[in-house]
């Protein structure tokens, strides 16, 4: 392995760096399997033919509310929306819709693939929008890690080129949490590229810090004071590159990779509160 690829793999291999990270996933199952046998929800609504383009609905008990859209981690290749159905309460509880999205993991799709399986996510909840009471105007769309990319080419994305009917502003404001906008050093990190096969021609058409917003939808970002450098760099890359619209950063003090996401799924925290305060102000 050559001095460049150890580099990005020490950076981003981030389970490695959390030696509790088996407890951390352990936990976040067993608090989502309480919500899915607690919250009332629509489970595995097809957005399309592939058996993994499926997403889950939690409405709140307000009529046309927002919605929130929440696209999971896991380098692409791993973990289950069923897996983060912790993060709902807060929000549902708060007035809020939320729909959490699969994908088709890598390697069996590409990273272009999945991109576009979560544009017929969101195009399809759209679409839905009546026979799901929620307030089409006001789509949320919020993402951790690789979860965080996808979120982010939503909302590079040019919805009229996907359909007639879809509005350039469909999403009206992001969450990225820690996330991969420069796609170029995960070629590099072997332990992962192994499934993804990133080559030289995918980075620009997949790195969302070197496209300009679709339409110029408010979002916060946040990465955990204890990630790594490159994690770090990521952040602050998008927050620059789409400096217009960033509305800040939420600092995480004392959180790595994964205990952001218990941040985000907890009412007192900061983070919690500026996604919260995103939706309200739609």
């Amino acid at each position: 392995m050559d001095n460049q690829a150890e580099y990005y793999s020490q950076q981003y291999n981030a389970r490695a760096s959390i030696p509790d990270h088996p407890y951390i996933f352990t936990r976040w199952l067993k608090d989502s399997m309480q919500v899915r046998r607690s919250q009332a929800a629509l489970f595995d609504l097809a957005y399309g033919e592939a058996s993994a383009e499926r997403l889950d609905f939690f409405p709140t008990n307000r009529s046309d509310a927002p919605l929130l859209v929440f696209i999971h981690g896991g380098w692409w290749r791993s973990l289950d929306k069923s897996d983060f159905s912790f993060v709902v309460p807060a929000y549902t509880r708060a007035g809020f819709n939320v729909a959490l999205t699969n994908y088709t993991l890598a390697p069996h799709a590409s990273i272009a693939e999945i991109v576009m399986q979560q544009v017929h996510a969101l195009a399809w909840l759209y679409r839905s929008a009546e026979k799901y009471d929620f307030d089409p105007k006001r789509i949320v769309v919020a993402g951790h890690s690789a979860g965080a990319h996808l979120a982010a080419m939503m909302m590079a994305a040019h919805w009229p080129v996907f359909g007639a009917d879809l509005p350039a502003d469909l999403v009206k404001g992001g969450v990225l949490m820690s996330g991969l906008y420069d796609l170029e050093p995960v070629r590099h990190a072997d332990f992962v590229n192994v499934d993804l096969k990133l080559t030289e021609a995918d980075i620009a058409p997949l790195s969302p810090a070197f496209m300009p917003q679709g339409h110029p939808a408010s979002f916060v970002t946040a990465y955990g004071a204890l990630e790594s450098d490159e994690f770090r760099r990521q952040t602050e890359l998008i927050a620059r590159s789409w400096s217009g619209s960033h509305r800040g950063d939420v600092p995480l003090p004392g959180l790595n990779h994964l205990t952001i996401c218990d941040a985000f799924a907890s009412p007192e925290h900061a983070l919690c509160q500026a996604t919260i305060s995103l939706l309200k102000e739609l």
